[in-house]
C-alpha cells in the first residue's frame, strides 16, 4: 500500500484548483460537495459555474494572475485538473512548501490521488488502486454501490448524534460496542433504512436501560465465547462470509503459521492477534497451551477466534480444542473452512472424483517417516480411490515405498500441489515411482499430494502432455 486512505475536513482551509474544461469542473462538483471553499484559477480563462451548486458556487473565490506565483500559505491542498505543464511546475512549489499536492494522470507530481468514492452521506466508502487503473476502482465501487443501503449514512448519523449519551450510561467499551451493534442489526437500525427515522429515533431515546438492552450479564456471569473459523488455503476471498463477521467481530485472534497475512488483515483493527501455530522444525507452544489460552479468554468475557488453515476438523486439531472448550464449560461454535486438499483440486482441475474411475477419497497425514510407516497401505490400493495426503512432503519417500509395497502401480499418476490458492501456487505432476523427484520440484510448501488416476485429469497434467507432445515434433522436425 503505497498511498495511505486519509479522510481531509475540506472546510477547514481553501483549496487551490488549477485548470480548465471538464475535468476541473468534475473537480468542482465533488468539492463543493464536501463543503470545501475553492481558490480557482481557471487557466482558459473560462470560468463558467452553470450547472453547479448555486449555494456552493458562493464559496467559489475566482483567482486572477499566475497560479505559479500563487500565495501557498494556509492551503488544505492543491488540486490540479487539465492543467498541463502548469500541474507539474505547481507542484514543484507544493511539495518545497509541504502542501499536499494532486495533479491528475500525474503519479510521479503528486503527494495524494483521488479514489473512486461512494457516497452515502455520513458514510463514505474510498476506492483506491494507487493510481494505477482508475477503472478497476470504479468497477469495485459500482460493486460496493450495489451493496450499501441507499440510507446507511442516514444510520450513521443517528448513531452520530446519540454516541456521546450513550458512551455516558456505558462506560464500558466492550458493552458499548455490543450496544450498537444491537442498535444496527436489529429493529432500530431496520427503521432507519426504511426511511422511518423518526421512528429510530424515538426507540433510542425510549431505551431507558442502554446496559440492558445490550445484553449486560448478569453479576458473575462470564459472556465470552470462542469461535472456530477455518481460515482455507490461502486466498482471503475463499472465506465464508460468517468466518469474516467472525473476524470483525473478534477481541482476541489466536492463528496458526499457515494463516496467510491477507486473512490476518480482515481480522478487526483493534482485535489482538496472537500467533500459536507451527511449521515444520520449529516448536510450538503446544496443544493444551493453546487449550488453556482459549478458555482464559473466554472466561476474561472476550471473543475469542481461533484462525486455522484450511479446516478445524481435517487435520487441524479442532476437535482436540471442542473437547477443552467443553469441559472447561465454554461457549463455542465451529466456522467451516475449504480445505487445501479443495483448494488444490478447484485451483488445479483434479477432479477428485470421477464417475466409474474414482469413487472413493482417503485423506490422510504423514507429517513424518513414522507417520507413514504406521498407515495401513493396504486398504488404499484401488485404483478407483483417490488418496490426499496432507503434510507429507518430508515423508513422500516413505510414501511411495508403501503403496508400492502394498501393490499400488507406479504408473499411478500423482500430483503435488503447493500453498494452493495462493498467488505464489506451484504444482508438480508425474508418476508414483517419481514422488520425491515431484517434491524436490517444488519450491516449499505447505503442500497437498494427491494420488490416483484422477491427477491425469488436471490441467498440469494436460499442460505436461502437450509440452510433451510439442518437444516430439521439434525433435522430429530436426
Amino acid at each position: 500500500m503505497r498511498f495511505l486512505p486519509v479522510f481531509l475536513d475540506l472546510q477547514t482551509g481553501p483549496i487551490l484548483l488549477v485548470g480548465e474544461g471538464e475535468l476541473v469542473r468534475a473537480k468542482l462538483r465533488l468539492l463543493l460537495a464536501a463543503g470545501a471553499r475553492i481558490r480557482w484559477y481557471a487557466t482558459d480563462g473560462n470560468r463558467d459555474t452553470a450547472g453547479l451548486d448555486p449555494e456552493g458556487v458562493a464559496r467559489i473565490e475566482h483567482a486572477k494572475g499566475d497560479p505559479l506565483e500563487a500565495d501557498l500559505s494556509g492551503l488544505i491542498a492543491i488540486l490540479c485538473a487539465g492543467a498541463g505543464a502548469v500541474g507539474a511546475a505547481l507542484s514543484v512549489r507544493a511539495k518545497a512548501k509541504g502542501v499536499p499536492v494532486n495533479v491528475m494522470d500525474d503519479l510521479e507530481h503528486s503527494t495524494f490521488i483521488f479514489p473512486a468514492i461512494v457516497d452515502r452521506g455520513d458514510v463514505v466508502v474510498a476506492v483506491g488502486t494507487g493510481g494505477t487503473s482508475p477503472v478497476v476502482a470504479r468497477r469495485v465501487r459500482e460493486s460496493i454501490e450495489a451493496l450499501l443501503p441507499a440510507r446507511i449514512g442516514d444510520l450513521a448519523g443517528l448513531i452520530g448524534r446519540w454516541r456521546k449519551p450513550i458512551s455516558g450510561r456505558i462506560s464500558e467499551f466492550p458493552l458499548r460496542r455490543r450496544f450498537w451493534e444491537r442498535v444496527v442489526d436489529g429493529p432500530i437500525g431496520a427503521l432507519v433504512l426504511a426511511g422511518r427515522g423518526d421512528e429510530a429515533e424515538q426507540a433510542l431515546h425510549d431505551i431507558t436501560d442502554p446496559s440492558a438492552f445490550a445484553g449486560a450479564p448478569a453479576a458473575g456471569v462470564v459472556e465470552g465465547r470462542v469461535t472456530l473459523v477455518g481460515a482455507g488455503p490461502g486466498d482471503p476471498d475463499l472465506l465464508t462470509i460468517k468466518a469474516l463477521r467472525a473476524l470483525q467481530d473478534a477481541d482476541v485472534v489466536f492463528y496458526d503459521e499457515l494463516v496467510s497475512p491477507e486473512i490476518l488483515d480482515r481480522v478487526r483493527r483493534d482485535a489482538s492477534r496472537i500467533p500459536v501455530g507451527r511449521r515444520v522444525g520449529k516448536p510450538g507452544i503446544g496443544q493444551d497451551a493453546i487449550n488453556r489460552l482459549l478458555i482464559d479468554a473466554a472466561q476474561a468475557g472476550q471473543r475469542a477466534v481461533r484462525l486455522k488453515g484450511g479446516d478445524c476438523f481435517i487435520f487441524g486439531r479442532g476437535g482436540e480444542e471442542i473437547d477443552a472448550l467443553r469441559l472447561a464449560g465454554v461457549a463455542h461454535s465451529v466456522i467451516p473452512g475449504i480445505t487445501a486438499g479443495l483448494g488444490a483440486a478447484a485451483q488445479f482441475e483434479v477432479p477428485l472424483t470421477y464417475r466409474h474411475e474414482a469413487l472413493r477419497i482417503t485423506f490422510l497425514t504423514a507429517h513424518k517417516a513414522r507417520d507413514a510407516e504406521s498407515v495401513d497401505w493396504g486398504t488404499l490400493t484401488d485404483e478407483k480411490m483417490t488418496v490426499v495426503v496432507y503434510m507429507g512432503m518430508t515423508a513422500s519417500p516413505s510414501i511411495r515405498a508403501g503403496l508400492l509395497a502394498a501393490g499400488r502401480s507406479p504408473h499411478t499418476p500423482v500430483g503435488v500441489f503447493a500453498r494452493v490458492t495462493r498467488p505464489d501456487a506451484q504444482a508438480a505432476v508425474g508418476t508414483l515411482e517419481n514422488l520425491p523427484d515431484l517434491v524436490a520440484r517444488i519450491d516449499g510448501g505447505p503442500a497437498i499430494l494427491v494420488i490416483g488416476d484422477v491427477v491425469a485429469h488436471s490441467a498440469p497434467w494436460h499442460a505436461a502432455q502437450i509440452n510433451q507432445l510439442a518437444s516430439e515434433i521439434l525433435v522430429a522436425a530436426e
